[in-house]
């Protein structure tokens, strides 16, 4: 395809460097590999000629990750005194004096030892980013503030050492490594994740398969989120209105009428067999319905959110107009509207609505759900 004028220019101009770039490798566990991975584009990255350091590597004692730290140069760690004993942490202040282009900091939600610069490693990771230094880090999914409590009710096992969910956000990559759970047990049982003599505690704990397959899903869907946000920037950034269906996301339109109930359950069924966003919209055109109309759509929108919907109560000119910004805004796919079995200037109403969303929508799926029962949604 043949660049357009503009395109040249974007990739001759060059951009000034605000701020290093921050990748974040990504696990679910203890073993997956996240330290080899990252050690592996450092070295990789080292023989394309960048000036590449390691911050901190926690080897954890396993030969092949400490073979691989050792073809780079380290920035040797600030040695810190608490309680009488000597630790040793990343030295911040040393990272940024050598200024090296890629730093590899592992382990992103330690706590650093009382004394250190900062209380947290991903505040060390911070001030090296505004230092103009690339960073390649580590972090499993049960690190995660938000994942922390399910992490705990799938695992019985107390997270204390948490970043909060802004911190991946600030990524812009994150490479999720993974593995399966019986590949990781079997990396368990051969004593390539813990001493031997910890294996079957491990197992029957932590490692067991339930427990595995559940923070794996944690961490899959953490990726999918954050993907599907860097296409929806760069769908914003190059002004592309049309629906991209990569994720479906559905939306329904109800009114206060007590049957819209029915509309919203069907709909919250055909967005679980989809795995879909689930958005249920309703259109305020005009003040001062009566109190039982005002009760009836308060039942409405608290039944959709216990079916775990996203809520979304707009205004507009009309319904069609509303909701045809809804469906452009937040990149709906589908949009299902509910009708009743009704004849005559009525339905014409309601086809002329549906005809006048179509109009003004971008391309979406729509779905007619018609109601016998004569109080149904129009």
């Amino acid at each position: 395809m043949t660049k357009r004028p503009e395109d040249w220019l974007e990739v001759a101009t060059p951009t000034e460097k605000t701020k290093g770039a921050f990748k974040l490798f990504l696990g679910y566990a203890p073993g997956v590999g996240k330290t080899y991975a990252m050690l592996g584009e450092g070295i990789r990255r080292h023989a394309r000629g960048e000036d590449v350091v390691v911050g901190v590597v926690e080897t954890h004692g396993r030969k092949a990750t400490l073979e691989l730290a050792e073809q780079m140069e380290a920035v040797p760690r600030r040695k810190i005194e608490y309680k009488g004993t000597i630790f040793e942490e990343m030295d911040v202040d040393a990272i940024i004096a050598r200024r090296p282009a890629v730093v590899l900091v592992d382990e992103l939600a330690h706590t650093n030892i009382p004394g250190s610069k900062h209380r947290k490693r991903y505040e060390d990771v911070q001030e090296i980013l505004q230092a103009k230094i690339d960073v390649l880090s580590t972090m499993n999914i049960q690190h995660l503030e938000s994942a922390a409590p399910t992490v705990h009710s799938i695992t019985g096992i107390t997270v204390r050492e948490t970043v909060p969910d802004w911190v991946p956000l600030l990524a812009s990559e994150t490479v999720m490594v993974d593995l399966t759970p019986e590949a990781l047990q079997n990396r368990l049982k051969r004593g390539d994740v813990y001493s031997t003599e910890k294996v079957n505690q491990a197992l029957g704990n932590f490692f067991r398969a339930g427990n595995l397959i559940a923070l794996r899903e944690l961490a899959l869907r953490q990726v999918a989120e954050h993907v599907d946000r860097s296409l929806g920037s760069y769908m914003d950034a190059k002004a592309i209105e049309d629906n991209w269906a990569v994720r479906e996301r559905l939306a329904v339109c109800i009114s206060s009428n007590p049957a819209g109930q029915y509309v919203i359950a069907r709909a919250a069924r055909m967005a679980r067999r989809l795995d879909a966003e689930f958005y249920v919209v309703y259109v305020e055109l005009k003040a001062g319905e009566s109190p039982a109309d005002q009760r009836s759509l308060a039942a409405n929108l608290q039944f959709a959110q216990d079916l775990g919907a996203i809520v979304v109560r707009a205004k507009g000119r009309s319904v069609a107009h509303a909701v045809a910004e809804l469906v452009r805004e937040k990149r709906i796919t589908q949009v299902i509207f509910g009708r009743t079995a009704v004849k005559g200037w009525r339905r014409f109403l309601y086809l002329t609505a549906v005809h006048r969303f179509l109009r003004e929508a971008p391309a979406v799926d729509v779905h007619i759900v018609t109601h016998e029962d004569e109080s149904a949604t129009h």
